[in-house]
């Protein structure tokens, strides 16, 4: 399988499960080279962390929208998104497109811990299975 890339975006007050979520999972992320995109801040947190990751722009200055052109070119193999489904946000249209992009392109999108982490573990199948050929 080529390098997949996954898109990493969270809204505020999600951040700091964003980041625990993904060094819980860091050695599968670092096993098998997965390149980790993020917009601007969530990125900007996951660095701080230690973590390697592309930063695009922060999403309410168009980061959303530069993870979903790249979804659009094909370039996007999974996003994870979380969403706090109770905090107000202003670009909520920008969010809507990159959520609605991922259902146009068939892009798998988990939007919470527990289908990022399914997500993950059927991946690692995936790849043991690959390796196992």
């Amino acid at each position: 399988m080529d390098q997949m890339t996954i898109a990493i975006v969270a809204h505020d007050g999600k951040k700091i499960d964003m980041v625990t979520f993904i060094r819980d999972n860091m050695d599968f992320f670092q096993r098998h080279n997965i390149n980790l995109i993020a917009t601007g801040t969530t990125g900007a947190h996951l660095e701080h962390a230690g973590l390697s990751v592309e930063k695009m722009l922060s999403g309410p200055l168009g980061g959303d929208a530069q993870i979903a052109s790249r979804l659009v070119e094909k370039k996007v193999n999974i996003v994870i998104f979380f969403r706090d489904p109770l905090g107000k946000h202003p670009h909520e249209v920008d969010v809507s497109m990159l959520m609605r992009l991922c259902d146009v392109h068939n892009i798998p999108l988990a939007t919470n811990p527990a289908a990022g982490l399914r997500f993950i573990q059927s991946l690692q199948l995936e790849f043991e299975t690959q390796e196992s050929k």
